[in-house]
């Protein structure tokens, strides 16, 4: 039983290591990629309850950017598991709940500790042979970021339970923050490590109970997370991890009467889907389940006449191409004045046209392979598009091949519509389209910027004009949950810039920030009095 307040580490963010090449963080790197690359297949089962669950249906995962290699098995599975992981999750809870908070605060802490020592290497080796990310993507992923998640999480809470009501003579008013009655299910995205952890180690950090999914084409990575939990101290029947197919999940999960919450991210179709799901259960529930989700982004550049061409060349290339336009931050649609285009398009297509395209085993590689087939036919497929149509050109990249790997070159598109299909519609892919408007049109301009996307996760201005950056955060309010002035709009960092955004980019509720974790707690308010009247007659009865 905990009998004092207790100050935890303050959370400062993990430096990023830079992997210079000739470097021993460099060398460590690229050697522990090569292990894992030669090292016998794996098999990546479900973890069930503490319990490691294979199956007959083995999967096989291979690196995006070379087919042919596999490098391991997932065991796939069915709707038993997903009932044996939600029974295993409900046994868990009541001793995980009751824990105090201290504790579960240094299984996460050590976590954090773990990985930013001996799991580093293996986890960004295996985001960089899962994911095709090159050396500094998976750092900044899947090393430093949820590090931070960690860290920081844990001072978060503490944050929230220290905030507590007032109390007037003769009473004691206390807060009691207590986990949700029931499971939560974590469903993530391939793109990033550091989601997938967070989005079951955060309920899990405030005393709930998680069944996760992830994406099967991070079952790779997926493992080195369960095992690191497994070194922290998670203990078996918190964080249960399954792979079965969405829908076979979605049938159990959401007609179960202990679902206490959904924290997902993914596509915005997929997310109203699972919301409309939770709709057409809700009488069903024991408690109204919290829907926490961040979706899809049209993000945006918009550069004012007083932009500097040089940065707002470096925020698109940087912006749009970094780990292949596969974030969901990534800058996918640039406006820019007519008087900068001419410098902005010399620099731009000079630096795309550098980009080397390969593995991530070579770190001169700027870009690598997307993450799978069906990703390489659709990104493909808008670029076909856009060879089709009179009112776009392509002026760099533009060409795609698969016999390897899943390569897409880093393409620059120019329109003269601002309502082209690739201004509008999410591609997430290595795809930029650019609109030229006059430089003497900027506030009409802000105003199309608004309107053209039923999202509104990130978005950057670029200018040194005081006057039109304050415009801008003004008709672009409610464009971007996070918005970015003179930078790209990608490189949230947990701590500085909560990550999240509203419309159709998801619920805001910012991964990274204590408003994040609030959403994970059910509060009790429990209110004391010392002196208990003994008559029921008020002063003014006389």
């Amino acid at each position: 039983m905990s009998n004092a307040f207790f100050n935890v580490p303050i959370a400062i963010n993990e430096p990023v290591k830079a992997y210079k090449p000739g470097t021993d963080e460099h060398k460590s790197l690229i050697a522990k990629y090569k292990e894992m690359y030669n090292q016998a297949p794996v098999e990546v089962p479900m973890y069930i309850g503490g319990e490691h669950v294979k199956t007959n249906d083995k999967r096989p995962m291979a690196p995006p950017h070379e087919r042919s290699k596999v490098i391991g098995h997932y065991n796939h599975g069915d709707a038993s598991h997903v009932e044996a992981a939600i029974e295993a999750a409900l046994k868990a809870r009541k001793e995980w709940a009751a824990l105090p908070w201290d504790q579960r605060a240094s299984i996460f802490l050590r976590a954090a500790d773990l990985l930013a020592g001996p799991f580093r290497d293996r986890m960004n080796a295996a985001t960089m042979l899962a994911q095709s990310k090159n050396v500094f993507q998976a750092e900044i992923d899947a090393a430093c970021e949820l590090i931070d998640f960690f860290r920081f999480n844990v001072q978060y809470m503490t944050h929230i339970y220290k905030e507590q009501p007032e109390s007037l003579p003769g009473m004691w008013n206390r807060l009691q923050y207590r986990p949700l009655e029931g499971f939560v299910f974590a469903v993530t995205p391939f793109n990033f490590t550091s989601i997938a952890a967070n989005l079951s180690a955060a309920p899990a950090l405030m005393g709930n109970v998680v069944v996760w999914k992830p994406a099967e084409s991070q079952m790779y990575s997926a493992q080195v997370i369960m095992e690191l939990y497994e070194a922290a101290g998670v203990p078996p029947g918190v964080i249960n991890m399954i792979s079965v197919d969405g829908p076979v999940a979605g049938d159990v999960v959401f007609k179960h009467k202990d679902l206490a919450g959904l924290h997902f991210t993914g596509s915005t179709g997929v997310f109203r889907h699972l919301w409309k799901e939770i709709g057409d259960n809700i009488a069903n529930y024991k408690s109204y389940p919290r829907i926490v989700g961040e979706t899809g982004g049209k993000d945006f550049i918009v550069a004012h006449k007083s932009a500097n061409p040089a940065e707002v060349a470096t925020a698109m290339s940087r912006g749009a191409f970094e780990f292949q336009g596969q974030k969901c931050s990534a800058a996918s649609r640039a406006y820019v004045p007519s008087n900068l285009w001419p410098e902005v398009k010399k620099l731009v297509v000079e630096q795309v046209s550098s980009f080397k395209m390969g593995s991530p085993d070579d770190s001169s590689n700027f870009i690598n392979a997307v993450i799978d087939e069906r990703a390489f036919d659709k990104i493909s497929g808008y670029i076909d598009y856009i060879k089709s149509q009179d009112d776009a050109e392509i002026i760099v990249g533009g060409n795609y091949d698969k016999s390897t790997g899943y390569f897409i070159e880093p393409t620059i598109a120019v329109t003269t519509n601002p309502k082209f299909r690739t201004m509008c519609e999410e591609i997430f892919g290595p795809v930029l389209t650019v609109y030229v408007y006059d430089e003497n049109a900027y506030e009409e301009t802000l105003h199309l910027v608004d309107e053209t996307s039923e999202y509104a996760l990130t978005g950057s201005i670029m200018a040194y004009d005081r006057y039109a950056i304050n415009m801008a955060l003004e008709i672009l309010e409610n464009a971007a949950g996070n918005f970015y002035i003179n930078d790209k709009p990608t490189g949230a960092v947990v701590g500085q810039q909560p990550f999240g955004g509203a419309r159709g980019s998801g619920t805001n509720d910012k991964a990274g920030a204590a408003m994040n974790l609030l959403r994970w707690t059910s509060a009790r308010t429990i209110k004391e009095t010392f002196v208990t009247p003994t008559d029921y007659r008020y002063p003014f009865l006389g």
